[in-house]
């Protein structure tokens, strides 16, 4: 259907999936299609096709499955991913968005914030939060430079061919601010040793960290 986005949600918690059936039902725009309690139930439900355009994926499961596994598995059928939980685990949050969810929110938020993230990771974005923010800020994995959600995005744009100022449409922003932004993209390359100074350096940085897989 035309201007709607499909959405299904794997959760083992039945009161969490009754609620989000009643909660996402008057959302313009959304149309919930399939819960189940695992990854593998879900995918087997839609024959190992996309199961929706976005999948909410609790991070933790009671069968013991991976995240990151989950995530791939999900990604490998076509469909993004937009994680939930219960808290902001720095550690879950990069794993997460490094195993390529596109988004990490906490359940405390309201359907409005919910809504809003599950539009921009259908349009192939990545949906900024207070969780996914500190995450990144706070990446303290060797070599790799902490990237705010903005810069990781100008980055990304940037190093996939388009110009500055197509960035900065595409990220909403002005071109002296994208310019600003891959500046600060650069300076943290270069202190963290992996200098990137032309936009072929920066792509190889993206592929390196496989910022390009959220």
């Amino acid at each position: 259907m035309a201007g709607v986005t499909s959405v299904a949600v794997v959760d083992d918690d039945r009161m969490l999936l009754g609620g989000l059936r009643s909660w996402l039902a008057p959302a313009p725009g959304i149309d919930l299609v399939a819960t189940a309690a695992t990854v593998a139930e879900l995918v087997e439900l839609t024959g190992g096709g996309p199961p929706a355009d976005v999948v909410l994926l609790d991070l933790r499961l009671k069968d013991g499955s991976e995240p990151a596994a989950n995530i791939r598995r999900l990604r490998a059928t076509g469909c993004r991913v937009l994680v939930i939980s219960t808290v902001a685990d720095r550690a879950g949050v990069i794993a997460a968005v490094a195993a390529g969810a596109a988004g990490y929110l906490t359940k405390d938020h309201d359907l409005e914030t919910l809504v809003t993230a599950v539009e921009e990771v259908a349009a192939g974005g990545t949906a900024h939060s207070a969780e996914l923010a500190f995450a990144w800020a706070h990446d303290s994995a060797p070599g790799r430079p902490a990237l705010s959600p903005k810069e990781r995005e100008v980055l990304l744009g940037y190093a996939s061919g388009l110009t500055l100022k197509s960035t900065a449409r595409r990220a909403g922003i002005s071109p002296h601010t994208a310019k600003y932004y891959l500046d600060r993209v650069k300076d943290k390359y270069q202190r963290a040793g992996r200098p990137a100074y032309t936009k072929i350096d920066l792509a190889s940085r993206v592929r390196e960290d496989r910022l390009d897989e959220g």
